[in-house]
């Protein structure tokens, strides 16, 4: 039995196909403004990298704010029970995930049952998600990937006073024309995200084992910054933590087909 999760987010789509063991392949690729466009290019290369065709999936389950529009998958979930499932299935003693996305920030809470007890989300403004660090390394003129990293360097490192958006886009620039340093910018940036996100995961209760997905998870000094603020152990994956929510959406066609709960053992 073969089954794939496909996962359409703003910024990023993602694939992970699934036997009853094991991940047999993943990939990942920017979106692109045609989700059905962006879900098929992905399914097409997480085949070739487990080396099968579509004819050889049972069941494909979408997620993401694309979901809808994928052409392909038998029923779709949202990124929350995805999430809440790729994440358990991986770790089964986490309680709390944190899953950051391109539009939204989300905070659930679950069960040793993976049953999601409570759950919140930030999607009406950009401040806590991986828009408002795409919106900001471009405004330092550096690669994302690099936001994390510079704040290792910072020696004075400043505070953004502002938790909308386009008002810290206004401070950032200030402290550019200031000729601040960018490592010293960066770790202000990368604090003023780690306090919206803990914001959110104090609402939804925090329990000691927390878990990060999606791509901000990568960013070294946002993860540091919310683990001094939430004063917990943020675990890390063994897996890319952008491929959660597809994995997720894989498990959850796996039990489609076998009409039994997933044992969520690792890939």
């Amino acid at each position: 039995m073969i089954v794939a999760g496909c996962d359409v987010g703003s910024l990023t789509t993602k694939a992970v196909i699934l036997n009853e063991k094991r991940v047999l392949g993943h990939a990942i690729i920017k979106s692109s403004f045609k989700p059905e466009e962006s879900a098929e290019e992905v399914m097409k290369k997480a085949l070739v990298a487990a080396g099968l065709s579509m004819n050889d999936i049972g069941f494909c389950v979408g997620t993401g704010y694309g979901r809808d529009r994928i052409p392909f998958v038998g029923r779709v979930f949202s990124e929350i029970a995805c999430h809440a499932k790729g994440a358990l299935w991986l770790m089964p003693q986490v309680r709390t995930v944190i899953d950051i996305g391109g539009q939204d920030c989300k905070a659930i809470k679950v069960d040793r049952d993976g049953t999601i007890l409570k759950f919140i989300t930030n999607d009406k403004c950009a401040a806590g998600t991986g828009r408002f660090l795409e919106v900001m390394a471009g405004l330092l003129d550096i690669d994302l990937d690099e936001l994390g990293r510079l704040s290792a360097a910072a020696k004075n490192p400043l505070s953004l006073a502002a938790t909308c958006t386009v008002w810290a886009q206004a401070e950032v620039i200030h402290h550019l024309n200031d000729e601040k340093p960018i490592p010293d910018i960066a770790s202000a940036i990368n604090q003023a995200m780690a306090v919206r996100v803990a914001i959110l995961a104090r609402n939804v209760g925090v329990e000691r084992e927390v878990c990060m997905t999606g791509g901000v998870a990568k960013n070294v000094a946002v993860v540091a910054n919310l683990e001094k603020l939430l004063d917990v152990k943020v675990r890390r994956l063994r897996v890319d933590p952008q491929m959660v929510g597809a994995l997720g959406a894989a498990l959850l066609a796996r039990e489609k087909m076998e009409g039994t709960k997933d044992d969520r053992r690792g890939m």
